[in-house]
């Protein structure tokens, strides 16, 4: 199936989820670029340095936006008097498929009318839903693929960051109706050495709708 993907859009039920750590993940094992459209709270840091570190030689496409104040971006870009225009987050040319980072999870604001969800669509790419493993995980995981579902747009599947939980796995599996792609399990330092003690993705025989 891989061969077949052009890239992925991924996603999470919340913010600080693991987002960017399973996206290093994935353009490690499948050798793919890295872009985020929108980044904020860049006074912290970025998340595309993150990547440059965790994957050496991963080639990375700057942000359409980025912001100083770790925020929503619609207030980030708000706060310095900017706006972002979902017709300016085309993606980039690039010469193979590229894993892509949202911003929080599907509902957080782009602008006044805007939000994740809505930039989602738009790129048309298969949905890649980090979710943590602790107590609330379900409901998060389940309405984030209600929400993907409504908007028609397809889900790869579901990666779990955090110490395993089989039984919130297999609801999130059954009452989702969803592929697990992988678990990824604490590490007391994420290194490009140590990721990889993680498995490859566990791919789904399709994509679902």
């Amino acid at each position: 199936m891989i061969e077949s993907l052009d890239g992925v859009f991924v996603t999470g039920t919340d913010t600080d989820v693991g987002k960017t750590v399973v996206s290093a993940w994935l353009a490690t094992r499948w050798g793919w670029g890295y872009w985020k459209p929108v980044q904020s709270g860049t006074v912290e840091g970025s998340d595309s340095a993150e990547i440059a570190r965790l994957v050496p030689g991963c080639r990375i496409y700057p942000p359409a936006y980025a912001f100083r104040a770790p925020l929503a971006p619609h207030f980030a870009a708000r706060r310095e008097g900017g706006h972002v225009d979902l017709a300016a987050c085309l993606r980039p040319e690039t010469s193979g498929p590229l894993v892509v980072e949202g911003a929080g999870g599907v509902l957080v604001p782009l602008n006044g009318v805007a939000t994740i969800i809505d930039l989602m669509g738009l790129l048309r790419l298969p949905a890649v839903v980090v979710a943590r493993t602790r107590l609330g995980t379900i409901n998060h995981t389940l309405l984030t693929l209600e929400a993907l579902r409504r908007r028609h747009i397809p889900i790869l599947g579901v990666v779990l960051n955090g110490r395993p939980d089989p039984e919130n796995r297999e609801a999130i599996e059954r009452f989702g109706a969803v592929a697990i792609l992988g678990e990824l399990t604490p590490l007391d330092k994420v290194t490009p050495e140590t990721m990889a003690v993680w498995p490859d993705p566990r791919l789904p025989q399709t994509v679902a709708s």
